[in-house]
Parts: C-alpha cells; structure tokens; sequence
C-alpha cells in the first residue's frame, strides 16, 4: 500500500506533497484550465434539465470511509457552498478540460494490480488509479478552480457490463452531468447507459440512495 493511514502525519504530508506535484504537472502540461471544450460546445447542453432524485440515506462504501479519514477536507461538505453549479461557457469550458486532462494524465490500473488490495480510494498520486481515483483527483482540481465541492458528489453506478463502477455528478443547473474516465465526453446522467445506485450526500459527510434509477441509453452503443 502506498501511503498506510497508520503513518500518520508523515503519510498525509507525502500524499499532498505527491498531490501538488500532480496537480502542477497537469496544469503546465496543457494550459488546463484556459483549454477550449473543442466539440463538446456549451450550446449543445440540455435546455431541459434532469436530475436523479436521492431517496433516503445508504450505507457508505468502506473504502470511501478510509479516505476520508485520510482526506478530511476532500470529503467535508460545506452547506453555506451553492447545491448547484450555474454552468456559464468558461465553467463549462473548465469542466471539459479537466475532464479530459485527468483521463489522459492518469494510468488505469485495478487496486488489486497496482497496490495488491480490493478497494482503496485517493488521488492517484503517483499518476495510476482505478476509476474512483480519476473522478477524485477531477473534483479536487474543479474545486481548486472555484467549483463548489458540495456541488460534486462522488456517484456509485452499476455499467455496461453489470459491475460497479465510479463516476462523479455535476450537479448544475442543466442537470446532473457526469465525469468519467471512460470517455472525454460529459454526459447527461440519462443517456449514459448506467444504473444509478447511491452518491454522497449534499447536507453531510454520508451517502443517499439514487433508488437504482435506470438511464435509458445503453452505454456500451454511445
């Protein structure tokens, strides 16, 4: 394991000075955040948004739990923070880029490959991680660039294939957009093909149920 919790101090001040030196990495390498959206334009956003509806609370992911301990400020939710993002041709521009910069930048790799454990939750601080670790290392550099944290949930899925799968939720005023390290482009939470299961709460440091709500496009045709 990379960085055991139980190393305490000196472990969390390695994982943030490895953090910055990602984050640095990713912002010099393609002028991150002034990158154009190329063809995923704003104006082709839904005029009409959807959103999936949290009913009631659901059991935290064990790992997700871990990390937090590890991570406190990455997991803390602040109410006084908007529970929406109001998407704006710059902010969208800043998600795109993210987006595809993080896919590109970190190498996948399964937890039981790279670090010879089920489940573990970080920021791909050595430039590998699975899927969970794409979609936190994003919202971390979209919180570093003014979006609110409250705003970006952390989103459990069932995928094309019937296996549990990590992807992060936007939620704006055009809907909830999904970020995935599948493909570059964001989507729409209806027409990625994915079963919705649960995603962290907006109100506190835990989990909702998303009801296992369907999206009717299969993703494996996108």
């Amino acid at each position: 394991m990379r960085f055991a919790i139980s190393k305490g101090r000196d472990a969390v001040s390695g994982r943030r000075s490895a953090l910055r030196k990602v984050v640095a990495g990713l912002a010099v390498a393609a002028g991150l955040l002034a990158a154009p959206a190329g063809a995923q334009t704003f104006a082709a956003l839904p005029s009409v948004p959807s959103a999936a509806t949290a009913s009631g609370e659901a059991k935290p992911i064990s790992a997700w739990v871990a990390f937090c301990q590890a991570y406190a400020a990455e997991c803390a939710v602040d109410r006084n923070e908007p529970a929406s993002i109001t998407l704006t041709p710059a902010i969208w521009n800043t998600v795109v880029a993210v987006n595809k910069r993080v896919n590109k930048a970190v190498q996948a790799m399964t937890d039981m490959d790279h670090l010879h454990v089920p489940d573990r939750w970080d920021l791909a601080e050595d430039g590998i991680g699975d899927c969970e670790d794409f979609q936190l290392l994003k919202r971390h550099l979209l919180a570093e660039a003014g979006l609110p944290r409250r705003a970006m949930r952390m989103t459990v899925v069932i995928d094309e294939k019937g296996e549990g799968h990590a992807v992060l939720t936007l939620i704006t005023d055009r809907g909830d957009m999904i970020l995935d390290n599948k493909t570059n482009t964001i989507l729409p939470w209806r027409r990625t093909g994915y079963t919705f299961i649960k995603r962290e709460s907006q109100d506190s440091v835990a989990w909702v149920s998303l009801g296992r709500s369907l999206s009717p496009v299969t993703t494996a045709n996108r």
